[in-house]
């Protein structure tokens, strides 16, 4: 259940972050992975940072990240022929490799990948590599379990999920209760095919599992609640957060982590399997993500 959690922080933050964040955040995590081989590589005054943003020891290694909010080819490969050749001026015999890192996890253009071989051609003793989403997602999992506490915060277990109890799930209830509701909102039951609909990963699948062991402390809440609209209220908050989440096309799981961060899943672990729950119960009553039946009934 960890390593699910994990997953999803990680796709959070890679699809998110830009610019100088998402710098800050490949050498962070660069530094747990190599450690004392890895060297950060700051700016400074006139200097600049000598295109480089950090630097493995052992294997020679200059990294340069890129994370535009937009890209486009043209500037993408000026951005590479700026770096690259100025990586090569700056650290010449000390550079035996050089990898660029962005955030573009659907790859990059044609005309890039041409240029990038080109450099290659042109530069045959040294090493050039791209890396992103899944070179990205390797380098978190071999990570120890501490360093990614330090990546992403504390995750709960299962455990600590079997020992929640109705209290635990009041706080978050609570935050939710003051969003205002639609007064008519569509309600209709999951089918066995959602998760596949909606193209959530198996560790998406994983945490929702996992919150439905509790689910059913949010729903004796609402039964007991004096408000016989607070399912309601929360209900239709939630439906407002993913409507505007896949407005912006993001992946599904992305879609699924910020909805975590919503429901308030941070903290110490039992809050977090207590969000798990309440995500968990949403999910299930159809007020998050799209349900095949009523896609099959419109068409």
């Amino acid at each position: 259940m960890q390593r699910a959690i994990y997953v999803l922080h990680f796709r959070l933050a890679f699809h998110t972050k830009q610019g100088i964040t998402f710098q800050d955040w490949f050498v962070q995590l660069a530094g747990h992975a190599f450690g004392a081989d890895f060297e950060e590589v700051r700016p400074y005054g006139a200097q600049g940072d000598l295109k480089s943003d950090g630097r493995r020891v052992s294997t020679r290694a200059v990294f340069q990240c890129y994370a535009p909010k937009q890209m486009t080819d043209t500037k993408l490969i000026a951005k590479i022929d700026e770096d690259f050749h100025g990586a090569l001026a700056h650290w010449g015999d000390q550079m035996s490799e050089w990898i660029f890192v962005h955030n573009d996890g659907d790859g990059l253009p044609p005309k890039v990948v041409q240029h990038i071989d080109a450099l290659r051609a042109g530069h045959p003793d040294i090493n050039i590599e791209t890396w992103s989403e899944p070179e990205l997602h390797a380098l978190v999992f071999t990570l120890a379990l501490p360093a990614m506490q330090a990546l992403f915060g504390y995750a709960p277990s299962i455990a600590v999920l079997d020992h929640l109890v109705l209290s635990d799930i009041v706080p978050i209830i609570d935050a939710l209760a003051r969003q205002e509701p639609n007064p008519n909102p569509p309600l209709t039951p999951p089918s066995l095919e959602k998760l596949k609909k909606n193209e959530l990963s198996d560790d998406s699948a994983v945490l929702l599992q996992m919150g439905r062991r509790k689910s059913a402390l949010v729903d004796t809440f609402f039964s007991k609640s004096a408000r016989p609209d607070l399912g309601e209220r929360i209900a239709e908050a939630f439906r407002t957060r993913y409507a505007e989440l896949k407005s912006l096309e993001l992946p599904a799981d992305s879609i699924f982590g910020y909805l975590q961060d919503y429901a308030g899943m941070n903290g110490e672990p039992k809050r977090q399997g207590a969000a798990l729950a309440v995500l968990a119960y949403f999910f299930d009553s159809c007020d998050i993500f799209e349900d095949p039946a009523v896609l099959v009934e419109a068409l």
